[in-house]
């Protein structure tokens, strides 16, 4: 089958490298423009740039698909290419209705939730937030609104206790390669039948903030420890900032004020509804992250040390 593939964050990279394991030819690849990071900001490619230099593949990276000469040229390509399918993957950009409708069997994307359940950029991170206890990954008929389409294949992940929006993007990933394939498999055998989404069951997974991951400890445990393993956490204990990586709510209670320390050994500290969170993985200030209790080994804690809100 002729593809053009759209994609560009890491997590779009295994299913780019699945369609080339497959066989298919993949006439292009799209995604965003190079951007300044690191401490010297200079422009660094996409993930998926690197690999499809890797694999040979031409790219291109048109600043916008609606307006100016990027769009221009990039439907005259795509003209050109008259690709049988356009794969979309954390791409970026939403699609116009002109390139929609241009693929003969359409543009299919693959989002990281159980559609209709949230839709938008931050699935992930919002299944944890929410205290979800089970995800996967949606193949879809692409359409003109945000995730909108119908609903061609469906596969679940239960979410752990303690897992992180880190360990899930990376399952998560990995699925969404398996879910293309099947979902490519089933439309050569026209044996795909699309669902439509039901809006009155759709929520939305909203960017997140930078704000979002300052611990406000009067909130319940399981908020507590869902906002650590979805963001992050940055807190402040005895005048230095904390940034917490991997937490797990446990059923200890305390009368002690939300953020004591109730357990030093364990560095468990007590939250709004009287239960507790234990962190897992741990980052003091100008040092790396590390099991808490590496970082025990060299922080002076003891019960009744009390943390308090801090953005990072």
């Amino acid at each position: 089958m002729k593809l053009v593939f759209m994609g560009t964050p890491a997590f779009s990279v295994p299913t780019l490298q699945r369609l080339v394991n497959l066989g298919h030819t993949v006439q292009a690849v799209f995604t965003q423009p190079d951007r300044p990071s690191g401490r010297g900001h200079k422009l660094q490619p996409p993930p998926v740039k690197r690999r499809a230099l890797e694999l040979g593949l031409p790219v291109y990276q048109p600043a916008s698909l609606k307006r100016g000469e990027d769009a221009v040229q990039t439907m005259a390509l795509l003209r050109e290419l008259q690709p049988d399918l356009i794969v979309v993957i954390a791409y970026g950009q939403l699609l116009p209705q002109e390139i929609l409708d241009l693929p003969v069997y359409g543009c299919i994307n693959l989002h990281a939730s159980l559609l209709p359940r949230w839709r938008g950029a931050a699935p992930i991170q919002r299944a944890i937030l929410a205290g979800d206890t089970v995800t996967g990954v949606t193949a879809m008929q692409m359409a003109i609104g945000m995730d909108t389409g119908d609903m061609l294949l469906k596969r679940e992940t239960a979410i752990a206790a303690t897992e992180t929006a880190n360990t899930l993007h990376d399952r998560l990933s990995e699925m969404s390669a398996d879910v293309m394939q099947e979902t490519l498999q089933q439309l050569e055998q026209h044996m795909l039948n699309p669902v439509p989404q039901n809006d009155a069951d759709a929520t939305l997974a909203a960017k997140i903030t930078k704000e979002m991951s300052c611990l406000d400890f009067t909130r319940p445990a399981q908020s507590i420890d869902c906002t650590i393993r979805a963001v992050t956490g940055y807190a402040m204990l005895n005048g230095k900032r904390v940034k917490f990586y991997a937490s797990e709510w446990v059923q200890q209670q305390s009368d002690a004020a939300p953020g004591t320390i109730v357990d030093a050994a364990t560095m468990t500290f007590v939250c709004g509804d009287g239960f507790c969170v234990r962190p897992l993985v741990v980052q003091a200030e100008g040092s790396r992250a590390m099991a808490v209790s590496d970082f025990l080994r060299g922080a002076v804690i003891q019960n009744g040390d009390r943390l308090r809100c801090a953005i990072g």
